[in-house]
């Protein structure tokens, strides 16, 4: 059979979708609105379907509580579509590092009935691409039993591991829905200053790291002046684009895929996903293998920069709740910390404002009860805001917390400062 005769609506692919089934959603922007909705609009006829997914943009139908005999979803990252539903308790989140999620599915501790995934046409020899998210959806299709493709022409050509025949899938569904795009705001002042704060870290020849968000994009903006960056990244966005146009970031330094930029997912603007698109010098690879500590450590003067919620005066890192309250996920921050700090040269740095937007302390004694310790305190090496850089490492309990002081806001540092006093005799 031709995969030419596979082509049928959404209503039909989803029918393969059993009672029992595990199904995997595509990642980030690659998640297959019609597909879901499809799959979400069989709820009457299915019972315990269970769904698994990275983040994903759009909607998620299917944890509303109509469906919840039906559906159970296991987020491994929680967005802003499942928040309410993980908080609630009739989602769940499953803590785990990127560069480990493959291997749930390969080592079939977490077996993949039915893979849902959204690729760019077949070219003349028949072969798709996963496009702007390779990330762990690249192993999820690889060991699902079965698996329904939409097809788009919105979904870039992308070099790497993400490139499939179309014959490995049941189903085909044609789409031309614009995929899901994140354009950056310009960064604020605070943002600004934190941007240059971490840019002063950064040295000529580095290979950097960095999420998504006003942060990493004040980064980007501030490294004008430098040169041979190179990028070996999780996931990059619209900031990178402008440092290769203007020759800053070139990888021509890199020891592993020199003068490539290697990532697993982007998200973006259209023009962003332009870029990507049959872009030779884009690498979309496996983030079990972007994200593996030993493939990171060897790249020059890595220099990873991540987000945080909170940190401690002794240098706890949270970055994936709120108190008990989950807001986003482990993701790879740890994968990158620690391959950093392994890296020669490198530098692994925690990037967050001085205070939240109701202005309390983002550094603070203690923890908020409940709240997950992503990075631990032996992995920190510096910590920025906009007041500064506090390095931790090598420093005991007393000095972290006084270096940990200089970078709070003006405003808490007294506070702050009695709290360390009663902790530690004397600051």
């Amino acid at each position: 059979m031709s995969y030419k005769d596979k082509y049928t609506t959404a209503e039909e692919a989803v029918k393969i979708i059993n009672s029992g089934d595990r199904v995997f959603i595509h990642s980030v922007a690659a998640a297959p609105q019609p597909l879901i909705n499809a799959m979400t609009a069989r709820a009457p006829e299915l019972e315990n379907v269970e769904v698994v997914h990275l983040h994903t943009e759009g909607e998620a139908p299917y944890v509303k509580p109509e469906y919840s005999d039906t559906f159970h979803t296991d987020a491994f990252f929680v967005g802003a579509n499942v928040r309410k539903a993980v908080n609630e308790g009739s989602a769940d989140y499953l803590p785990i590092f990127l560069s480990e999620v493959p291997g749930l599915f390969r080592q079939d501790i977490m077996p993949i009935d039915i893979a849902l995934v959204q690729v760019s046409p077949p070219d003349k020899h028949g072969y798709c691409s996963l496009g702007v998210s390779v990330d762990a959806s690249r192993a999820a299709l690889q060991e699902a039993k079965r698996a329904i493709a939409l097809v788009n022409p919105n979904m870039p050509r992308t070099h790497g591991d993400g490139i499939f025949h179309a014959s490995r899938f049941n189903a085909l569904v044609k789409s031309d829905e614009p995929l899901h795009e994140l354009n950056m705001l310009e960064p604020d002042e605070t943002e600004k200053k934190i941007g240059q704060n971490c840019a002063e870290l950064v040295e000529n020849g580095a290979t950097l790291q960095m999420g998504i968000g006003a942060i990493p994009n004040a980064v980007l903006d501030a490294l004008d002046g430098h040169k041979d960056l190179g990028i070996h990244t999780e996931m990059f966005s619209d900031g990178v684009m402008d440092l290769v146009e203007k020759g800053v970031i070139n990888g021509k330094n890199k020891a592993t895929h020199p003068e490539k930029i290697v990532g697993s997912f982007v998200m973006g603007s259209r023009k962003l996903y332009d870029f990507v698109d049959d872009n030779p010098m884009i690498a979309m690879l496996d983030v079990e293998y972007v994200n593996d500590t030993a493939v990171i450590r060897r790249n020059p003067k890595v220099t990873a920069i991540n987000s945080a919620v909170e940190v401690d005066i002794t240098g706890q890192v949270c970055a994936d709740s709120i108190g008990t309250y989950h807001y986003s996920g482990v993701g790879g921050q740890m994968d990158f910390i620690r391959g950093a700090s392994l890296s020669e040269g490198g530098k692994p740095i925690i990037a967050l404002p001085s205070t939240t937007s109701r202005g309390e302390s983002k550094i603070v004694p203690n923890l908020k009860k409940g709240a997950g310790v992503v990075t631990t305190r032996a992995h920190v090496h510096y910590v920025v805001t906009e007041y500064g850089v506090a390095n931790l490492y090598g420093k005991n309990m007393r000095d972290r917390a006084k270096a940990l002081i200089s970078i709070a806001h003006p405003d808490h540092r007294e506070s702050i400062e009695k709290a360390v006093r009663d902790r530690f005799k004397h600051v």
